[in-house]
């Protein structure tokens, strides 16, 4: 069975004003090309991380920001933080390829009123758009049964998560980090520049307020992380 055409809004209806963040600007490019071809979408802009991003919506006055999460200098979840905070009235619709539970709730948590795959085709895409700019949230197929999942289990079962304030990848790096892994073994790891680590490692340090790496590790420890993880010591 088909899916049903996009509706096409009414010509005095002002096009939903659409910032596209993603630090690949291969995709990046590529999306914003498909929205613009949509009629009632106006993208009106891109960044390629998450400084942009925040400068962008200051500068732009988005409806919706259709947001990546990882990305360098600041993560996509900091900088939907950020942007919820000041700007409570934009939709944020997170689009990634992690379809993992913290970072997902991390992402609700920020202010994210949206969360999609990549992969997702044109059309939910642009659904997402409108129901987001229209006050709604809205999440994948998938995503959605991971949420309805998650509220579904017994209270004991939904534990509170250590260092709430840290990202899900900052808590991964950090898992890491107490297990004694070096900035380089870490990246190796988690397939990410060695630069996005030590980005990662300083707002960590700067979250937990700590002053180094020996800090962090105990304070890590104490919370249960990095216990029984092999590693090699920085």
């Amino acid at each position: 069975m088909s899916e049903p055409a996009l509706e096409t809004p009414p010509d005095d209806v002002p096009a939903i004003r659409v910032l596209l963040v993603d630090d690949h600007p291969v995709y990046r490019d590529g999306l914003a090309v498909l929205l613009r071809s949509i009629d009632g979408l106006d993208v009106v802009g891109t960044a390629a991380d998450g400084l942009e991003a925040v400068a962008a919506a200051e500068a732009l006055a988005p409806d919706v920001i259709v947001m990546d999460v990882q990305m360098p200098r600041l993560d996509g979840i900091e900088a939907t933080r950020r942007i919820a905070a000041r700007h409570p009235d934009v939709g944020i619709i997170v689009l990634t390829m992690s379809e993992a539970d913290e970072t997902v709730f991390d992402a609700m948590r920020a202010g994210a009123r949206g969360y999609l795959l990549k992969g997702s085709g044109q059309d939910d895409i642009s659904r997402a758009i409108r129901a987001v700019a229209g006050g709604d949230a809205i999440f994948g197929p998938r995503i959605a049964a991971r949420v309805a999942e998650f509220f579904a289990r017994p209270p004991a079962a939904a534990d509170s998560v250590a260092f709430p304030e840290l990202t899900g990848r900052e808590r991964e790096i950090l898992e890491l980090v107490a297990a004694g892994r070096s900035n380089g073994d870490i990246a190796e790891h988690l397939f990410l520049s060695p630069k996005t680590v030590r980005n990662n490692v300083s707002n960590i340090f700067a979250k937990l307020q700590v002053s180094g790496r020996a800090e962090a590790v105990i304070a890590a420890r104490d919370a249960g992380l990095g216990r029984g993880s092999g590693g090699t010591t920085a």
